[in-house]
């Protein structure tokens, strides 16, 4: 069976959805669905370790691919994602190639870069040989780095360029807010996420994104992304009652 990166770097449609609730019975109920992958959003919900721990560990068990958006590009955020047993990390607001090949190293093991330990989850508890966990790091974790801040795009094929980095991930709604724009479909930010997903063509690289509305998925693909982390549990929440109440209330 293919692993999570080596379907993304092979550039296939990938969907998942972002995860705002730190429960392991959220992460284990959207672990039964058909989604390609999930992504704890540990930047802009409130997951402490332990319960990002403990929803890698429902996700594993499902078998599903589990990224963490991590709070900070800080290499202990990376390490303890990781060592949790995230397929990947999408890592925030990276602005140059400099800021990129310091993920690159925390991620991976090597001189200077992530620390090892055995125990850990990643590792199955010392049950995996060194060699052979070193080995599924390196083939199975997914390094995806977010271009969301109007300084990184001078510096977009740069960072594309850097090798380790297997996807780079749009944040096209914090490109709206830093352009000032109303919309993430004014043309300033749409100009931005197409010169993304050029600088993805041009190294090779996959491309990642958010977009509000279904409709646009088609449009960007053809653009070059691949990978779509859509909507999260929040919204299915909130579109499933409203149905619920629209249904009850036309019946």
């Amino acid at each position: 069976m293919q692993n999570f990166r080596d379907r993304l770097l092979q550039r296939q449609a990938l969907v998942g959805t972002f995860v705002k609730t730190p429960s392991a019975i959220i992460a284990e109920v959207l672990g039964l669905t058909e989604l390609d992958t999930l992504c704890l959003d540990a930047e802009h919900a409130p997951f402490d370790r332990l319960a990002l721990d403990g929803c890698l560990q429902a996700l594993r068990a499902a078998h599903k691919p589990a990224l963490v958006r991590t709070p900070s590009a800080a290499a202990e955020h990376i390490l303890n994602a990781l060592d949790c047993g995230a397929s990947g990390v999408v890592v925030p607001h990276i602005g140059s190639a400099v800021q990129a090949r310091a993920v690159v190293a925390a991620a991976r093991f090597g001189a200077g870069g992530r620390g090892y330990a055995g125990s850990t989850r990643a590792a199955a508890y010392t049950t995996k040989t060194m060699a052979q966990h070193l080995a599924d790091s390196a083939r199975q974790t997914a390094v995806i780095v977010q271009i969301e801040d109007i300084e990184a795009l001078p510096a977009v094929d740069e960072i594309a360029a850097v090798d380790g980095v297997d996807c780079l991930f749009i944040g096209r709604i914090d490109l709206t807010v830093a352009y000032g724009a109303a919309s993430p479909d004014d043309p300033v930010v749409v100009a931005a996420v197409e010169k993304i997903c050029a600088a993805g063509q041009r190294a090779g690289k996959p491309v990642g994104m958010f977009v509000p509305r279904l409709d646009e998925v088609a449009v960007w693909k053809q653009r070059g992304a691949s990978l779509f982390l859509l909507a999260s549990e929040h919204s299915f929440i909130l579109q499933g009652a409203a149905a619920l109440v629209s249904g009850f209330r036309e019946g």
